[in-house]
């Protein structure tokens, strides 16, 4: 009786929607109704959220690029020191100061030479070896302070969360550069120093960002429900609340490497950082300078490749940013 109804009812509106002159008999038509079915059904294949995030990241032109010039940029820093001829303190006193591309004879100068005939090329990636080995070494250990600190700062709360909170604004008051001079009393100077000094006070900014986030997330029904269940905290953190804060963190992480490169050339630059005969793209552009007039490009090859890393490293950061914000997911 229903499908009769409807049937009659939808008939005027087919007669209406037909020219008279139209061959089409209203009659042949008939109202079927609503297919159950395939009102259940899924048209949109179900994909998880580092899924869809890693598929708009290849489909990011920009982020693809930059992600294969740093990936390069990595090997050549592994594979030119050890498969060169030349080494970084081979010296050539009798071609100093060569244009790049310069042959000897016996000896190939791809960037050229220093002041004291060492080959630019080897040293400018074992450069690139030691700077980006300190920044992700730092990096990553402020990552994993930070996270700690910042979950369990954010998931206590309260008078915890205060003491937390007050020492973590006071490591962030002490600049960088009073830490590596103490450092430097005490300690050897060289790349662990450094390293430790970027790691003392670095992690802040990543804790203040996990605190902030677990303070959000621990308020959600799948954390209520794990605390109901008796869930330690301990588990709490490290199976339901890290877990969804990782993307923030990678993030974070991507646009604190260009920061740590940035500082410890800088801090090579001035004479706080890595020491001869070790060679960072800071050195590198410290002993360029020296001869800045006469021989320009000794400090334009460190000072170039310090800034295509840090470009490289940002816009790869930003992308990553957009690509895991929930509120750019169709």
């Amino acid at each position: 009786m229903k499908n009769k109804e409807n049937k009659n009812v939808q008939e005027p509106i087919v007669e209406e929607v037909l020219s008279p002159d139209c061959d089409i008999d209203p009659s042949e038509f008939e109202w079927v109704g609503q297919d159950a079915s395939r009102m259940q059904s899924i048209t949109r294949p179900s994909i998880s959220f580092w899924k869809d995030a890693f598929g708009r990241i290849k489909r990011d032109k920009v982020a693809i690029t930059f992600s294969i010039i740093l990936l390069v940029m990595c090997l050549m820093a592994i594979l030119v020191p050890i498969i060169s001829p030349h080494t970084i303190d081979k010296m050539d006193l009798a071609h100093k100061h060569v244009g790049m591309f310069y042959n000897t004879g016996s000896n190939f100068y791809i960037f050229g030479t220093d002041y004291l005939g060492r080959d630019m090329f080897v040293r400018i990636w074992d450069g690139a070896r030691i700077s980006l080995f300190i920044a992700f070494m730092a990096v990553i250990i402020n990552v994993i302070i930070g996270v700690i600190y910042g979950g369990i700062s954010g998931y206590f709360g309260g008078f915890i969360d205060n003491i937390m909170m007050r020492i973590a604004e006071i490591v962030n008051g002490i600049p960088y550069l009073l830490i590596v001079i103490i450092l430097m009393i005490v300690m050897k100077p060289g790349v662990s120093t450094i390293i430790i000094a970027l790691a003392m006070v670095g992690w802040v900014g990543t804790a203040r960002l996990v605190r902030g986030e677990v303070i959000r997330l621990k308020e959600q029904e799948f954390v209520i429900s794990a605390q109901s269940m008796g869930a330690s905290p301990t588990r709490i953190i490290g199976k339901h609340l890290i877990p969804n804060i990782l993307s923030i963190v990678i993030v974070n992480l991507t646009l604190a490497i260009p920061n740590a490169i940035f500082t410890e050339a800088f801090l090579s630059f001035i004479g706080l950082g890595v020491q001869v005969p070790q060679a960072s793209w800071g050195t590198l552009a410290n002993e360029g300078i020296q001869f800045f007039v006469q021989y320009p490009l000794e400090l334009i090859l460190p000072a170039f490749f310090i800034s295509i890393t840090m470009l490289s490293f940002n816009l790869l950061g930003d992308k990553l940013r957009d690509a895991f914000d929930p509120k750019l997911r169709r």
